[in-house]
Parts: structure tokens; C-alpha cells; sequence
């Protein structure tokens, strides 16, 4: 079994936060949130990183994040290029949104070369747990059709600051049974609402499992999810040319749907937390100066000590 590949997706505008948010540091020692993922895998038993970016950002990333954790881990630059499509498929002149989190997975295949990976974003912070059950899943023998997904509370992912985006989980006996993708979610003292285009909301209970793009998934992935963003391209670009994406969820839930695959899930005891908008900034910070002083991290992550 090959060791598995931590892939980090970080090629997004990140427009609500109004900037380069994966460069923002959220501590007083210029650590990153990615630092903390990366730290985390590192101890579950992770070594080799791939960053996905867009590769006018290589620089900028070299020279935050991979420098320092080189010394720790075999780090690999993937670039999300909008002119790797499908045959036959164009993009509308000037359009300079990314194309979803499927293709940013895409993009980096050449990287990962064939092996086992576990897909996360970049601007989110999973806690200790989800590294240990992605490494332990993938590095574990099991069908090159079975994959894996990390799933949290839906309580323990929502902002005071605006809506988000979830996916919406049913898990039954392990396994995850569907998955929808919901915008404009709220959070409420009972759980959340998300509001629907005619401005109704409807409730979403506390306890619903949802998705935050924490995914392990065999070889076998990068042929289907080929085919379903293939697919997805034609038939919606022509009706959303400017504004389409395919998203891992989604593209998930196809799959499925399809009989192509089938997903096991575990939910994660820790708290997720993310920089969404700006004003978040400050409680993410918070966030990790209680982790620090609790001794879950030290306050330098990368001080040349072997982790």
C-alpha cells in the first residue's frame, strides 16, 4: 500500500473574505491555518503534501508555508489551470472564477500519481481526529471503490458572520447515503436555517452531519470523478457559462447516485473553524491561542524538532 498523499486546496478568489485569505496568519507567530492541517497530518502519519494553487501564487506560498515545512515533509506544487478541460469543452472569454474543488482535485492527479489521498481545503481548520481517521482509513487495504469522508456537526461549522455552504449529510450504519449541498445556511440558537431563493428559511436540526470537504479517496477516484466533471461541463456551462462549478459534494453524490461508489463516514469529536469572511479572523485566532495554551500545539509548530 502506497502511503497516502494529503492534498490541500487552495486555489480559491476567497471573495466573501475579500482577498488571499489561505495567507492570512492567525496567530502572533505568522502561522496559517493550513500550518495546523499540515501539522496535524504530519503526527497522524502523513508525509508527502501536495498544495493546490494557482501558480501565480507559487512564490507567495513558497515562501510562507512550503520553506518551513520542508524540513518536515516531501512537498509538491499543483496548479489549478482553467485550460485543463475536457475535450471539446471552452471556457467563455475573460471568466476567471475556478472551476470547483472536482477540478482543483484534477489538476493535482499528476502529483499524486496514482496513490491514496485525503482532499481538504486549505482554509479550514479539522482538529487532530480527522487526520487520524483519514490516514488510518487510506492506509488500510479495502476496495478500490470504497472512499471515505469526515464529517462534522453542523453546529460546529457556522459563523455569527454571515451564511455558508454545507453539505448536507444522511449517514446510516457508516455509510454515507446522500449528500446535498445547501446555500445561504444560518446559524440559529437551535442549530441553523438555510434560506431558500424565495427568501423562505427552513431549520436544519443541531446533530445533522455535514460535509467540510475532508475526503479520503482510493486511485480509482480520479477516473470517475474525469467522467462526472466531463459531464457536469457540458450540460451546465451552456446555461451558467460565468459562474459554474463542480464541487466535490456534488460530484460525490453523482457517484453515488450512480452505483459507482460507496462512501464510508465517521464523525469527528473537534470543532471546525475557517476564516469565511473577514470578521472571523478574529475568533479563529481565539480559537487557536485556547488550543495552544490547552498543549495541543506548541507555539512554534515547525521549530526543527521532529514531529
Amino acid at each position: 500500500m502506497a502511503n497516502p498523499v494529503l492534498a490541500l486546496m487552495a486555489a480559491g478568489m476567497g471573495s466573501r473574505f475579500g482577498g488571499l485569505k489561505q495567507l492570512q496568519p492567525v496567530d502572533d507567530n505568522g502561522h496559517l491555518l493550513m500550518d495546523f492541517s499540515v501539522y496535524d497530518a504530519l503526527r497522524a502519519g502523513f508525509r508527502d503534501i501536495v498544495f493546490i494553487i494557482k501558480r501565480e501564487n507559487l512564490a507567495d506560498f513558497e515562501g510562507t508555508v512550503g520553506c518551513r515545512i520542508r524540513g518536515h515533509a516531501n512537498i509538491a506544487y499543483a496548479f489549478q489551470d482553467m485550460t485543463m478541460l475536457p475535450p471539446g469543452v471552452s471556457l467563455p472569454m475573460g471568466r476567471a472564477k475556478p472551476l470547483g474543488t472536482t477540478h482543483a482535485v484534477l489538476c493535482a492527479a499528476e502529483a499524486i500519481a496514482g496513490r491514496p489521498f485525503a482532499a481538504i481545503n486549505a482554509d479550514d481548520y479539522y482538529g487532530p481526529e480527522a487526520f487520524r481517521l483519514l490516514y488510518g482509513h487510506l492506509s488500510a487495504n479495502g476496495p478500490d471503490d470504497e472512499h471515505f469522508m469526515v464529517s462534522y456537526l453542523l453546529e460546529n461549522t457556522l459563523t455569527e458572520n454571515g451564511s455558508v455552504s454545507r453539505g448536507i449529510c444522511g449517514i446510516e450504519n457508516g455509510l454515507l447515503t446522500h449528500i446535498v449541498e445547501r446555500k445561504r445556511i444560518f446559524k440559529t440558537p437551535f442549530g441553523g436555517e438555510y434560506e431558500e431563493p424565495s427568501g423562505h428559511r427552513t431549520p436544519i436540526p443541531a446533530g445533522t452531519p455535514v460535509s467540510m470537504n475532508c475526503w479520503g479517496f482510493r486511485p480509482g477516484i480520479m477516473r470517475l470523478l474525469r467522467e462526472e466533471f466531463a459531464d457536469s461541463l457540458r450540460a451546465a456551462l451552456p446555461v451558467h457559462p460565468d459562474t459554474f462549478e463542480d464541487i466535490l459534494p456534488t460530484a460525490v453524490q453523482s457517484l453515488m447516485a450512480k452505483d459507482a461508489i460507496r462512501v464510508k463516514a465517521q464523525s469527528s469529536p473537534d470543532r471546525w473553524f475557517g476564516v469565511t469572511y473577514r470578521e472571523d479572523k478574529l475568533s479563529v485566532a481565539q480559537a487557536i491561542a485556547r488550543l495552544k495554551a490547552d498543549g495541543l500545539y506548541p507555539e512554534r509548530l515547525w521549530g526543527g524538532k521532529e514531529i
